[in-house]
């Protein structure tokens, strides 16, 4: 075990003390290790809560021996997301605005507390992730596959990458993430914390932590199979509301906030890609918000801007070209293009039409004078804002 300098000790006491800090140990049957981890913290703090999650080990009577530090207990097993909503719930309680989680399973060095501190010192409200070096030999080859895959969904849903979502070392700003709901109790708590904390606002971020993988000492309790499984649903229950939800409410308020002129200028004419790649986003966001996408046009133009690589921003602005004042000139164009293309002859009203009854009846001409329309105003889209781009682009040198 590392220690620091007693005047680092010291010195990393009183910050902890002053950021209302403290450090949460949850556990579960980790009776080889439990002891050297408390002892490591309580180095530097004595502000420790430790979530005896359901252990049916010697855990109690570890336990016993430090009887001057908060403990929680409770017989049955229920998961180390259980474990520490409840660790963070009393630290709330007693006051506290920042929590620090430490694993039981000795992998962290408790003198990385520093590590977080100096951070959070500098940028305040963050949620930090300690990132451990994957790369090196005594990590199982499992959990360096898993790091990656993980690492990879959080950037899916949430657009920020970090070089490892794992970790159980880590800084929350539990005053900040007490009213953000979750909903999971086991190992994928951990994952959901983030990206809920992510899409609040919160800014997370990793800082360089060691680790300890020692066979011979550390019992861990991940079911591959079955957590495996529940991580990969709730990452696919988070990506769906990233694209469908999430991602189109944070563009939106971009939008509305900057303006369109704003945007524009700071979006497009400022925007470090060329131009032929700026008006292909332009045209994809038309072609999509004229076609019969409605509900889903938002979604979509994320969705294709990332597939071809694309400014998502600027498709998902002009997707939103149906708007009230507009659908209802798309929605008589593309019956009236559909119908000439068919050669229908439909006798129709204005009334009729617009109330979406020829819609339902003569659904052929809609679709195809929709596609129709949206193609050749994307080509227009397409060549104007080229042009505009280029003129402005030149004028700005």
């Amino acid at each position: 075990m590392i220690i620091l300098e007693p005047k680092k000790q010291g010195q990393l006491t009183e910050k902890m003390a002053s950021l209302k800090c403290c450090v949460i140990i949850p556990t579960y049957n980790n009776f080889k290790t439990l002891r050297r981890v408390i002892d490591g913290v309580l180095s530097y703090t004595s502000s420790i809560i430790i979530v005896n999650d359901g252990a049916t080990d010697s855990t109690s009577e570890i336990l016993e021996e430090y009887a001057q530090l908060t403990q929680l207990s409770y017989a049955q097993n229920k998961g180390k997301g259980y474990a520490l909503k409840l660790g963070f719930k009393k630290a709330l309680s007693l006051g506290y605005e920042y929590a620090i989680t430490i694993d039981s399973d000795g992998q962290h060095y408790p003198d990385d507390l520093v590590v977080f501190i100096e951070e959070i010192e500098k940028h305040p409200n963050s949620l930090l992730v300690g990132a451990r070096n994957m790369d090196q030999d005594s990590v199982p080859k499992g959990s360096s596959f898993g790091h990656k895959f993980s690492n990879f969904w959080y950037w899916a849903e949430t657009g920020v990458k970090l070089t490892d979502t794992q970790s159980g070392y880590r800084l929350y700003p539990i005053s900040l993430m007490e009213n953000i709901p979750f909903y999971t109790n086991k190992f994928e708590f951990e994952i959901e914390n983030i990206v809920k904390a992510s899409w609040r606002g919160v800014r997370v971020a990793n800082v360089p932590v060691k680790v300890l993988y020692d066979p011979l000492e550390r019992v861990s309790h991940f079911r591959p199979y079955k957590d495996f499984a529940r991580i990969t649903l709730l990452n696919i229950y988070l990506l769906i509301i990233a694209f469908f939800y999430i991602k189109p409410r944070d563009l939106f308020r971009t939008l509305k906030k900057k303006g369109f002129k704003k945007f524009f200028v700071e979006n497009i004419i400022k925007n470090e890609d060329s131009p032929l790649k700026k008006s292909s986003a332009i045209a994809l966001g038309v072609f999509i918000g004229i076609a019969p996408f409605w509900g889903f046009q938002g979604v979509l133009a994320i969705l294709l801007a990332t597939i071809f690589k694309l400014n998502k921003t600027i498709s998902f602005a002009f997707s939103n070209i149906s708007i009230p004042p507009v659908i209802p000139v798309i929605i008589f164009a593309s019956f009236k293009i559909g119908d000439v293309l068919l050669g229908s002859n439909t006798e129709f009203n204005t009334e009729d039409l617009l109330a979406n009854l020829k819609i339902l009846t003569n659904v052929k001409e809609y679709v195809l004078g929709s596609f129709v329309l949206a193609t050749s105003m994307a080509c227009l889209a397409f060549g104007i804002s080229l042009l505009i781009i280029k003129i402005k682009s030149t004028k700005s040198v």
